[in-house]
């Protein structure tokens, strides 16, 4: 089976695609990362994203590496794509392969919060503490997020709705849904 999953930054697809994967066997790619080492630029992908203008050249440009992924590799893989795994240039490549598996993670904008990791542009982990005007505006755009990628996310074969839980249930919950 080849499961692409997506969902807005940080409601855990890197974290629980790594540990489904591992569960049943198959092989894990980390889209971004796959990018960055497909393009020699193994310090961030924030870099590499300043090259172009908008998202969408962006998406235009990187989209040959899920080709590569997909061409590569035949079954039995998870990959975890940007929140933007289901819109244009990506998803006319997903689209075209039938026995590719969607699956879209959600969660609320509160539980991605409390969920959510900072990094600088080198991709170092920082401390963030958060006043409230900050966790306001956290929230909204982690809401804003939601509703906008989440037009695209309707595409899918399913919508799993993490509910707050934790990683590994998250994990058991999708193999008892996808296996």
């Amino acid at each position: 089976m080849k499961i692409v999953l997506t969902g807005v930054s940080c409601v855990g697809k890197s974290t629980i695609g790594k540990m489904l994967a591992n569960k049943v066997g198959y092989t894990f790619f980390d889209f971004d990362y796959e990018i960055e080492n497909y393009f020699n630029r193994p310090i961030s992908i924030s870099f590499l994203k300043r090259e172009f203008l908008t998202e969408y050249s962006y998406r235009k440009e990187v989209r040959v590496v899920l080709s590569k992924i997909l061409e590569e590799n035949e079954d039995n893989f998870i990959v975890a794509m940007p929140p933007s795994g289901l819109m244009d240039f990506y998803w006319r490549i997903i689209k075209q392969d039938d026995s590719l598996l969607t699956v879209v993670l959600k969660d609320r904008a509160k539980n991605i919060l409390q969920r959510t990791r900072f990094y600088d542009d080198n991709s170092n982990p920082i401390e963030v503490e958060l006043s409230k005007e900050r966790e306001r505006y956290y929230l909204k755009e982690i809401s804003l997020d939601i509703e906008y990628f989440g037009r695209t996310y309707n595409r899918s074969n399913y919508q799993y709705r993490i509910a707050g839980k934790s990683a590994s249930e998250a994990v058991d919950d999708l193999e008892a849904l996808l296996f």
